[in-house]
């Protein structure tokens, strides 16, 4: 990339999961250990409310109450923040992003609306809404592969650039031409793209960062790990090989062979760490991955990815 990027935001971001009490109520106690660690762990920040964080299955108060408490520990301890707002309807995610705005995090974490497709222009103007909410507090567009609209870097481009509000996007990369066009298209932008691609997306250029399903697994190993691309892009690209096959014969069957969501995924992978007090459940009505599965797959990911548990 030649082009300066509208914002310095970059790195390995864990994912804040919601640990569940046996009632399907968020165990706020657990969460706050959770954070606790990730802390602890050195990770380059936390972010809450993306798909791994269930935003999709939470009332307005606990959004409130997560929030509240990741700020609060956060701020208390100098750890970048990323408020996840998103909602698939549009004035709830208003509201979020209002309400996340007065916690100060670096940045919002937004998608567009959800239940119909929105056109380029209706996506311009919701940013445009949530920036206006956001107040001085940057965006970062999410953009998953199960979006309505799976945006290509081209029409991503169309709809962010004229928004300078919007510093980044959280997206699928792809083969050889997608990183050409996502060079052409986004280099302005810090990409975020899935953690087990991430040494890839440094080695091309285009990557600034992850919200990382690898930290889901061994948060203290993906910084670890990502620390290791400045320093030696070959040996990471290695170690990357490896965690691939890890989550192409151990973890992606779930979601492929079984229909497990993305999130159940997560879940799982940091009940294989073992590093925090969140099991593999989610909150009804999604379907969760038996523990006996995390206890199982244990000692393989300890004998695959022995650098990610040193």
């Amino acid at each position: 990339m030649t082009t300066q990027r509208r914002h310095s935001i970059a790195g390995n971001w864990a994912s804040l999961l919601l640990p569940l009490m046996g009632n399907d109520a968020i165990d706020f106690a657990a969460l706050g250990e959770e954070i606790d660690i990730l802390i602890e762990a050195g990770v380059d920040g936390i972010y809450s409310n993306g798909t791994a964080g269930e935003f999709h299955n939470q009332t307005d108060a606990e959004f409130e109450r997560i929030q509240i408490t990741l700020a609060e520990r956060c701020t208390s301890a100098g750890m970048p923040f990323v408020i996840g707002a998103c909602q698939p309807d549009p004035h709830i995610a208003l509201s979020r992003v209002a309400r996340a705005s007065a916690l100060k995090p670096l940045a919002i974490q937004v998608i567009l609306p959800d239940w119909w497709p929105v056109t380029d222009v209706e996506a311009i103007d919701f940013l445009k809404r949530a920036a206006n909410e956001a107040e001085a507090i940057p965006l970062i567009l999410y953009n998953p592969p199960h979006a309505k609209r799976a945006l290509s870097p081209r029409d991503l481009a169309a709809i962010c650039r004229p928004l300078p509000a919007v510093v980044g996007i959280k997206l699928a990369d792809g083969d050889a031409a997608w990183y050409a066009a996502a060079r052409e298209y986004l280099d302005e932008f810090a990409l975020f793209i899935p953690g087990h691609h991430l040494a890839t997306g440094m080695k091309h250029g285009v990557a600034a960062g992850a919200f990382s399903n690898v930290a889901c697994l061994s948060p203290r190993g993906a910084q670890w790990w990502t620390d290791l691309m400045a320093e030696d892009i070959d040996a990471a690209l290695a170690i990357e090989k490896r965690i691939c096959a890890f989550m192409d014969s151990h973890i992606v069957p779930f979601r492929q062979t079984y229909g497990y969501s993305n999130a159940a995924l997560d879940k799982l992978l940091c009940a294989i760490g073992g590093w925090g007090p969140v099991g593999t459940e989610l909150r009804w009505p999604y379907r969760s991955i038996e523990k006996a599965e995390a206890d199982r797959l244990r000692a393989i990911a300890r004998a695959e990815l022995p650098e990610l548990f040193r």
